[in-house]
């Protein structure tokens, strides 16, 4: 694994790091249900007890944590890694939860959608009008999976829509440095796409950009992979964090390969997220086997709103 060091390892399936001024990263662990903070020295503090499967995390405006919970998995392990799988029996929904980091208080602040349940909330992204958009991959049972959808919410739990549908696992996440479009990595379908952004809450298109299932990205990409979560660096790249061919792939706007920067250690790579004073420290989350790792990055990621 030459191009990470780790920072932490014994965590329960971290993904959804959040970097810290301090120098700590917030990470969820979806096998715990917690939120936890790494320390700089690689200690692991338990902030809250979320229940379920807390999976995406995002600092919100009023500084709180922001957090997706899916509900919850089965799990199982295959030569030593974790991989979770199913619904389990203790599943009671997805929903939205917001942690006081203080006081490590979680509160629901979104279950339903016009009616209809949130049913596996996975990333999140906030933009700068006080508001977040969120994939939710849905749930699946041995007669039925669900297709997932797209949300837009207010951080302040005034309203929630939706504002695409009928994708095939969408899971990673984020905006453009202008705001202007949105991405998502679609697991299922081994696409990511992307959408214009007209205001908040309303997007327009949805266009393949990369992806290992066809279409432009086809020639440059002749191993499997799986994407999962995703980031952003301020020069507009999109890092898809990249599970099977594991490691993260950095791809222009117009689809283009940039970087694949390997982590052959683990096929669970899946989450990124970028902190120190220059945003030039990426932290990827090497869920499988239960680690966080650091690497110096060659550009800046891209400085989200709210950062704490």
């Amino acid at each position: 694994m030459s191009n990470f060091e780790v920072v932490a390892d014994g965590l329960q399936f971290p993904e959804g790091p959040v970097a810290l001024s301090d120098g700590s990263v917030l990470v969820v662990e979806i096998r715990r249900g917690t939120l936890s903070r790494v320390t700089p020295g690689g200690d692991i503090e338990v902030v809250a007890d979320c229940g379920g499967g807390p999976n995406g995390a995002a600092i919100g405006p009023d500084g709180r944590v922001y957090v997706c919970n899916n509900g919850g998995f089965e799990w199982m392990q295959v030569a030593g890694m974790w991989i979770p799988h199913g619904t389990p029996d203790t599943y009671t929904g997805g929903r939205i939860q917001v942690v006081d980091l203080d006081t490590g208080a979680v509160e629901d602040l979104y279950t339903h959608c016009e009616g209809r349940s949130l049913r596996g909330p996975n990333d999140i992204v906030f933009d700068h009008h006080g508001g977040f958009y969120f994939t939710d991959m849905g749930k699946g049972t041995s007669a039925a999976v669900d297709l997932g959808i797209i949300y837009y919410a207010k951080a302040d739990g005034s309203s929630i829509v939706p504002v695409a549908s009928g994708m095939h696992g969408p899971n990673g996440i984020g905006l453009s440095p202008d705001g202007t479009r949105l991405y998502v990595s679609e697991t299922v379908s081994g696409f990511s796409w992307w959408w214009d952004v007209v205001q908040p809450g309303e997007v327009v298109g949805g266009k393949t950009f990369a992806g290992n299932g066809g279409g432009n990205f086809l020639y440059c990409w002749p191993e499997f992979a799986i994407y999962d979560s995703l980031g952003m660096e301020a020069g507009g790249n999109v890092c898809i964090a990249t599970m099977v061919k594991s490691g993260i792939t950095v791809v222009s706007p117009d689809g283009k390969l940039v970087d694949f920067v390997e982590n052959s250690d683990d096929p669970g790579t899946t989450n990124i997220c970028f902190g120190g004073p220059d945003l030039t420290t990426a932290y990827v989350t090497s869920s499988s086997t239960g680690r966080l790792l650091r690497a110096d990055w060659p550009r800046p990621g891209l400085a989200l709103p709210y950062s704490a």
